[in-house]
């Protein structure tokens, strides 16, 4: 069977050691009885741990060169190779509305997009493990704190719990990348509803982490615009001498609120 040639513009990093291939795809069994959907299964080396276990198992790959050799190694798998871009699918539609878990040996470039991803269908992935680059598995588990702490943190934090499992170096890639990778799990929390609008919770903490090493004070300025400011007194608040990466998610909860009430105020005194 032909081998697949790693492709530099799809970010492929093949797995080579089998032992860690299985670890990786273990980490699923923390969420039992619902089907699984690998991401960039490539040649299949977590592929052929997961479609061991007993529950339904599907793979996403973009590379047709990959597809045409998952196609041939796993023929029973043939129906749930999906030949497709997962930051393009309709996430509904995999396992029919039903809840699963996304796994994978995620592109680098672009698992930060997989992750926003899965946040825009949290109701629909309890659980999300796999290997990414080790600065984001660093970024995504760190604490309020620290300088790994940013966007991505508080986003996923909010809904979900974050583990950094373990490390994996360079060498046992073809290609080997030049940067550590990490493996690391995500589940859901019970939040149900923030407390807050979450749409402008993203973009609370978007707007301040653009510029962290700012005081709040300093930060939101841009969220209200030079015509709609408000007054000394809420830039006076103990929480506006704080640095985003201080924050804890409730804290940017409790934030969001007070910057909604000044919109809230905004919007009355317009329509006066």
């Amino acid at each position: 069977m032909k081998q697949v040639r790693p492709k530099k513009n799809l970010g492929q990093h093949f797995l080579t050691d089998l032992n860690i291939a299985k670890r990786i795809a273990d980490t699923v069994d923390a969420c039992p009885d619902i089907p699984v959907l690998e991401i960039g299964p490539g040649m299949g080396v977590l592929t052929q741990y997961l479609v061991e276990k007993p529950r339904e198992v599907k793979a996403v790959e973009i590379d047709s060169e990959s597809v045409r050799y998952l196609y041939e190694k796993f023929p029973k798998l043939r129906d749930n190779i999906l030949g497709e871009d997962f930051l393009r699918m309709d996430l509904t539609k995999v396992f029919d509305g039903k809840p699963f878990v996304l796994t994978g040996n995620y592109p680098y470039d672009i698992s930060s997009q997989i992750f926003f991803k899965m946040l825009d269908n949290k109701d629909l992935i309890p659980c999300c493990t796999g290997m990414i680059q080790r600065e984001v598995a660093l970024r995504i588990a760190s604490k309020p704190g620290s300088k790994q702490y940013g966007i991505l943190s508080v986003m996923i934090q909010a809904w979900y719990d974050t583990e950094y499992l373990f490390t994996v170096d360079e060498n046992v890639f073809n290609p080997p990348p030049k940067v550590k990778s990490a493996v690391i799990r995500m589940t859901r929390n019970k939040i149900t509803d923030l407390g807050c609008d979450e749409a402008l919770f993203k973009r609370v903490v978007k707007t301040v982490f653009n510029q962290r090493r700012k005081m709040l004070r300093v930060s939101l300025k841009p969220l209200f615009g030079k015509d709609n400011m408000p007054s000394a007194d809420f830039f006076a608040d103990e929480m506006m001498t704080k640095r985003p990466e201080q924050l804890s998610v409730p804290d940017f909860v409790d934030l969001t609120n007070k910057v909604a009430k000044k919109y809230d105020f905004f919007s009355c005194f317009a329509e006066k």
